[in-house]
């Protein structure tokens, strides 16, 4: 499939609570750090009207070539991740009124085949970011050894210990393996006992995303570039999907909450906004949390 031919862009996860704890004002810059296929952008930059002095961030190819309209009213497109961006941008400077990290997988990506993110359509073994990293989860799932294995699924997928060392085992009998669909089938196999609306594999396919986009280390070391990269009075926003991501954002910000005098954020949400309380109407967003600080 081209480019061209991307399916329909996903609708933005928290996009009214967003707006609402955020406020963007008329004038303000905005920063998005996972700007994806432009949704949160497109709300906040017809707000704030400030393209000119505004920065979209993405490692996604695809989503590059989305982001385009944005280029044309003046706004600074960076192909990167966003650990490397942002210490770019503190590198060069750059400060902002409004930052934004959500860091799910958008909808195009997952339901694309070849892209190598899902099971529902088998593709192949790839799950990259960025078309231009060298490891993809072919290469990880077919060479790493036991240990890593079960390290990953339970580590990164958040299965109990016997689990991940079943699924490990059966992966490991079953290599080498190509596409979704065989990982998503042997997992499936090794599964015990009864499953309904959730895939066994699930848990598995997000440990090994994880793993071959070096997730988790993204955001523990892009949250103490925030506040460099914030106007006093300026507001960032997290959306975390999983357990591990909200763990590392909550971590920080209570941090800040401790640090006294020292503080550089004050956090506005004393608790996460829930995505499956606050946006019930987009499936994407039932694991969803939002949490927002503003910088002193």
């Amino acid at each position: 499939m081209s480019i061209k031919e991307h399916p329909p862009l996903h609708v933005p996860v928290l996009l009214t609570e967003v707006l609402g704890a955020m406020r963007p004002q008329s004038g303000e810059n905005y920063l998005d750090l996972t700007a994806g296929y432009g949704g949160h952008a497109r709300e906040i930059l017809g707000l704030t009207t400030n393209y000119v002095e505004s920065t979209l961030v993405d490692r996604d190819e695809f989503a590059q070539k989305h982001l385009s309209e944005f280029s044309v009213k003046g706004a600074q497109l960076v192909h990167a991740d966003f650990v490397n961006a942002a210490k770019q941008l503190v590198q060069d400077g750059r400060t902002y009124s409004l930052i934004l990290l959500d860091l799910g997988v958008s909808s195009p990506q997952l339901d694309l085949p070849e892209r190598g993110f899902s099971f529902t359509n088998s593709g192949p073994l790839d799950m990259r970011m960025d078309k231009r990293q060298g490891l993809t989860a072919e290469t990880l799932i077919n060479t790493a050894n036991r240990n890593n294995l079960i390290r990953i699924i339970q580590e990164f997928g958040e299965e109990p210990a016997g689990t991940a060392k079943r699924y490990a085992d059966a992966i490991i009998a079953a290599r080498p393996l190509k596409s979704t669909g065989e990982l998503a089938e042997v997992v499936k196999r090794a599964h015990v006992g009864k499953w309904q609306k959730i895939h066994p594999a699930t848990r598995t396919f997000q440990a090994f995303r994880i793993a071959v986009n070096d997730e988790l280390r993204q955001v523990e070391e892009v949250m103490p570039l925030i506040p460099k990269l914030l106007k006093k009075g300026g507001r960032v926003g997290v959306i975390s999907f999983h357990s591990l991501e909200d763990r590392i954002v909550k971590r920080y910000f209570a941090e800040q909450k401790s640090a006294g005098y020292e503080a550089e954020l004050d956090v506005l949400t004393k608790k996460p906004i829930d995505g499956a309380v606050y946006d019930v109407h987009n499936p994407r967003s039932r694991s969803a949390k939002l949490r927002v600080a503003v910088k002193k």
